[in-house]
């Protein structure tokens, strides 16, 4: 795994970057370690697995499920290729299409890209950094632009091996790398942010302080830059902000679900400028549900059997939201 990062210091040449040069290796010589999860050999053996299969595949990243390699493979190595893929399982974040294996991931991720994609700045020849990134499935959607650098940042050590099965296939011409850590373990320049457009998607509402979040958010950006977040919220209906009394859609770990007024009001006391909502958008459960490729509960079984529109709590069902905003100059 540690080869994967030999091209990626040689993209980090901006002097913003320093103190990434001097932190990361020992934190990812730390998330890398073989004791850190129990799992991690039979992902490895899978990947080990890919690396019988040709490298630097064509690769189409424009593709609702993300391609790489051709439907070319004899029913043997196909065969082969599909269990070192579902040795992965459970896959989330999706879809793709790996010779001519259709991953039909738990989330249509194509759909939320496609809500927020026209919405974006251009990122082209521009630095991305995707915080909770999952298998990178936005990542590759991004690097389709065309971007100077694209960095995903998850601390799933399963969701890293994801990434890394993909990279195998599409290779380092697309210049997509993976950090398995959290946001907040990532180094701040003292020359302020690095980045010109960072994405946080499907991770606020798991933040005890989502403060804190927006203004770690805001500190990875370059002055000028650009913030998406798309995150939980509440119908204005229901009020300023609900805390779950336990769970919500069966999640234990939700804190804060504001409504698209109150989050801007957050946003906007972190230091941001042009706030605005570009999408509102209820969950169905076409877009997230229980595949041959994740086949634990889903979506379904977290709503109201009788009502959709509620959760199994009683909440109002998942309503997601994404904001842009501006770091001022």
């Amino acid at each position: 795994m540690k080869q994967h990062y030999d091209p990626f210091w040689e993209k980090l040449e901006d002097p913003r970057f320093e103190e990434w040069h001097q932190q990361l290796p020992s934190l990812l010589e730390e998330a890398l370690h073989p004791e850190g999860n129990g799992n991690l050999p039979r992902w490895l053996e899978a990947l080990e697995t890919l690396n019988q299969f040709e490298r630097n595949q064509p690769c189409d990243l424009t593709a609702s499920a993300v391609q790489a390699g051709q439907d070319d493979l004899s029913p043997e190595d196909k065969s082969k290729l599909e269990s070192a893929l579902r040795a992965l399982m459970p896959w989330r974040k999706g879809p793709f299409n790996i010779h001519g294996i259709e991953i039909d991931t738990e989330w249509h991720s194509d759909w939320k890209w496609d809500r927020v994609s026209p919405h974006l700045s251009p990122l082209k020849n521009k630095r991305v950094l995707d915080i909770g990134c999952g298998s990178g499935y936005h990542l590759w959607r991004m690097a389709r632009e065309q971007p100077e650098l694209a960095v995903g940042v998850d601390p799933s050590l399963l969701s890293m091996s994801q990434f890394l099965a993909l990279k195998h296939f599409i290779g380092e011409a697309v210049p997509a790398y993976f950090l398995p850590l959290t946001l907040e373990q990532l180094p701040v320049s003292r020359r302020g942010g690095a980045f010109h457009t960072v994405f946080s998607m499907g991770v606020l509402y798991h933040r005890r302080s989502p403060i804190d979040h927006i203004y770690d958010l805001k500190n990875q950006l370059l002055p000028g830059g650009e913030l998406v977040l798309e995150t939980l919220v509440m119908p204005e209906s229901y009020g300023q902000l609900l805390v779950p009394e336990d769970r919500y859609a069966q999640m234990r770990n939700v804190w804060f679900l504001p409504s698209v007024k109150e989050l801007t009001r957050w946003i906007e006391r972190c230091g941001f400028e042009n706030v605005r909502c570009v999408d509102l958008n209820q969950t169905t459960t076409e877009e997230q549900r229980t595949t041959d490729w994740m086949t634990w509960n889903s979506l379904a079984d977290f709503l109201d059997p009788n009502d959709h529109n509620k959760t199994a709590e009683g909440y109002p069902a998942p309503l997601r939201a994404v904001m842009i905003a501006t770091k001022p100059q």
